[in-house]
């Protein structure tokens, strides 16, 4: 990862996000609102761990916005100098090698008929779902044929990402200044209730379209500009945007069905704009000694792409031992123990034997001295 300094509250929001991701795919299979934790816990912290996996996919937009230019702000210190081969090979070897290999194993367990994993809609087959996995457009195909197994469903937030990615560097060298960029981005990030106002006749299509996505993402853009232009804030600013942020975040996460009757579509700003004020204020505060007894959760966040594309082996893997076991849903929650450590191993393995050597040797190869030049 080019010896990037990770910043500690960003590692923080991203692995709440990822936990809030898992939490929500086990909890469509073994609620916790059903079993024994609802006489002891309010059912709104049980609803909040459980549905809000949409929303924390939108927090990662905001952060991968932020990340992303941030860091090509560092690079060529200004977007309107984005080289385009060097931003590519970046993207390349950070997607390709955990994305090709998730879809060529989806495509064996499925030609083995194994459970969960088969492709079984009309109008849906596995060449065609290979070619929306990698030609990044697998939103559209399930909101066009209906869900697609569970492995297969979590690579609709990569195509918006990567759609937003192939052409943002473009938007960058065509703009050239950052005065011409930064209104078409507000407008973007402005967009997405709208966009999702106006998507309301298909609900897959109106969660994963490509617009409502990319408007979180340019929210992160924005804070990345934001965060170049003002390189320091007192340390109180950066405090009351945290308070903000987190405000905000819970809001949404626990009284989301009320902030929906109040502002409808909007409560997503709400929460884009949650995100950004905690992106910003861990950004503005980095070098802060981290929270004490979140360790665990931050090694979460290290590994959030990881986690993302394989947690479902294991939430499959759990449901099914589960009902092995019996299915007694008084008793579900405690076959949450063993899949949330199981999905930090799954994820922490893939990085160890995948994506990290196969990243640093894809960099290598195309970012070589001659092929970039001194971009790289």
């Amino acid at each position: 990862m080019e010896g990037r300094p990770r910043n500690a509250g960003i590692d923080l929001l991203r692995g709440l996000s990822i936990l809030l991701v898992v939490l929500h795919h086990l909890g469509l299979r073994i609620p916790l609102k059903k079993t024994l934790l609802a006489d002891a816990l309010p059912a709104a912290w049980l609803n909040a761990l459980n549905h809000n996996g949409y929303e924390a996919v939108f927090v990662f937009f905001v952060i991968s916005g932020f990340l992303i230019a941030s860091h090509a702000l560092r690079r060529h210190g200004s977007l309107a100098r984005i080289d385009l081969r060097a931003f590519y090979a970046r993207r390349f070897s950070r997607i390709a090698p955990c994305l090709l290999a998730l879809v060529a194993l989806l495509s064996l367990l499925h030609l083995l008929g194994i459970p969960d994993y088969v492709i079984r809609r009309e109008g849906q087959s596995l060449p065609r779902a290979i070619v929306a996995a990698l030609g990044f457009h697998l939103n559209w195909y399930e909101g066009v044929t209906g869900y697609l197994p569970g492995g297969w469903d979590v690579l609709w937030s990569l195509s918006i990402e990567e759609v937003f990615y192939l052409g943002f560097p473009l938007a960058c060298l065509a703009v050239r200044r950052t005065w011409g960029l930064a209104p078409m981005l507000v407008a973007l990030a402005l967009s997405l209730p709208f966009a999702r106002a106006a998507l309301e006749g298909n609900e897959i299509w109106q969660e994963k379209a490509y617009l409502p996505g990319m408007a979180a993402i340019a929210t992160g853009v924005l804070g990345a500009l934001l965060a170049a232009h003002c390189r320091s804030v007192p340390a109180r600013t950066a405090r009351l945007l945290g308070w903000l942020g987190t405000l905000g975040l819970a809001l949404v996460m626990l009284q989301g069905a009320w902030l929906w009757q109040l502002l409808r579509n909007g409560y997503m700003l709400v929460l884009t704009a949650s995100a950004l004020c905690l992106v910003l204020a861990s950004h503005w505060r980095d070098g802060a000694p981290p929270m004490r007894g979140f360790g665990w959760l931050r090694a979460w966040g290290r590994l959030s792409y990881e986690i993302y594309l394989t947690h479902m082996f294991v939430v499959f893997a759990s449901v099914h031992a589960y009902k092995a076991a019996g299915g007694e849903i008084a008793t579900g929650f405690l076959w949450y123990l063993p899949a949330l450590p199981l999905c930090w191993l799954l994820g922490h393995w893939t990085e160890r034997h995948l994506s990290m050597p196969a990243e640093g040797w894809l960099r290598g190869q195309l970012l070589r001295p001659g092929k970039v030049g001194a971009a790289a």
